[in-house]
């Protein structure tokens, strides 16, 4: 079947999909996904929608990326679908966010479409099965899978713990995740966790920077929230420079309702994503590249190949999605690489890695 006529399929499918709740939908989606992993149905998956070409590939975190396009943490919290999604044509996955103990999340609903705007809002507030859970699974992917691509692990602060005990929280997860994990990515800015983005203030961040690096945690990226101002962004890049961090994350959800949106679901509260917020993240990615010399993975608002090349040419090695996957579809990661490849072609780069930060 080819990608056309999923494309079609998809098209014709979503209202179905759209006419459930939203989280409804996604669990049926994650279902799906989840019954056809590791079945002929995944590699023919994987020959339709993976593109093999070596201008795509990124090496970043010791690390080779077949491509740059990634799924961000929300997605897969419990790390149970990186292989499906490599299937799918993504260069690499990350998973989470992870605590140190089992979580429900908050009260239902608590994930809206804002359909007007291709919006998500999410208030899910780290629902996951726990470190001790997600981190034997990760490590069973580990000498089961070898063929999805890098899989990061998205770590946060349980809720249950005061932010005092963050460090030990933090050391917990990650020492729980270790194994499986290509990079850890330190979440302290989640809008939908009670005090968590408390937590990017320089002291705060410091301490569990502290704890992580007692543990021997290797390959560690911060996530960054939208609304920090210049000031604390230039902390927390301070901090990446003392701990000799890999990278940071730019960025998270926005508790911020841009003026244009004009779905009634705007009024809900929760973290932000989708198109509203592309052109923002991408200012964002390109003001920390012009900080700092670490990799930085843009996350933001993408949904097609331009989205991805912007964030690319304002400085990000690597380039992650969510909600566009929802509007989009299955074909998307496919979609974006053949259009970056036409894009490097456009702009005469012979890579992915000759166009990152251009336009710094």
């Amino acid at each position: 079947m080819s990608e056309v006529v999923i494309k079609q399929l998809y098209r014709a499918f979503r209202p179905l999909l759209f006419a459930l709740p939203p989280e409804t939908a996604h669990r049926l989606v994650h279902t799906g996904l989840e019954t056809v992993q590791q079945t002929p149905i995944e590699h023919g998956f994987s020959n339709q929608f993976r593109v093999d070409n070596d201008r795509l590939q990124v090496e970043e975190f010791g690390q080779s990326f077949d491509n740059p396009i990634g799924v961000a943490a929300g997605f897969d919290k419990n790390a149970e679908l990186p292989a499906i999604l490599g299937a799918l044509g993504f260069g690499h996955v990350e998973v989470g966010g992870v605590t140190a103990v089992s979580q429900s999340g908050n009260m239902r609903p608590r994930m809206f479409r804002l359909v007007e705007d291709e919006a998500l809002i999410n208030r899910m507030g780290l629902n996951n099965e726990g470190a001790d859970v997600i981190g034997e699974r990760l490590s069973s992917h580990r000498r089961e899978i070898d063929h999805c691509g890098p899989v990061g692990v998205n770590i946060a602060l349980s809720e249950s713990t005061p932010t005092d005990e963050a460090p030990a929280d933090y050391q917990y997860t990650y020492e729980q995740i270790a194994e499986g994990a290509d990079y850890v990515a330190v979440n302290v800015s989640c809008p939908n966790s009670e005090g968590m983005q408390d937590l990017q203030q320089r002291d705060s961040l410091s301490r569990i920077m502290d704890a992580l690096t007692n543990a021997g945690a290797e390959t560690v990226l911060v996530k960054l929230a939208p609304e920090l101002s210049l000031s604390a962004i230039e902390d927390v890049i301070d901090l990446v420079d003392i701990f000799d961090l890999d990278g940071i994350i730019t960025t998270n959800t926005t508790t911020e309702r841009p003026e244009n949106l004009e779905s009634t679901k705007q009024t809900e509260r929760g973290g932000l994503s989708g198109a509203p917020i592309e052109d923002h993240a991408t200012k964002l990615v390109q003001l920390v590249a012009k900080r700092t010399d670490v990799p930085i993975i843009g996350v933001g608002g993408v949904s097609d190949a331009a989205g991805a090349y912007a964030k690319i040419r304002a400085g990000a090695s690597l380039v992650q999605l969510y909600t566009g996957l929802v509007y989009q579809g299955p074909t998307l990661a496919r979609d974006i690489n053949m259009g970056l490849l036409q894009l490097l072609e456009d702009d005469g780069f012979d890579s992915i890695e000759s166009a990152i930060g251009a336009d710094i």
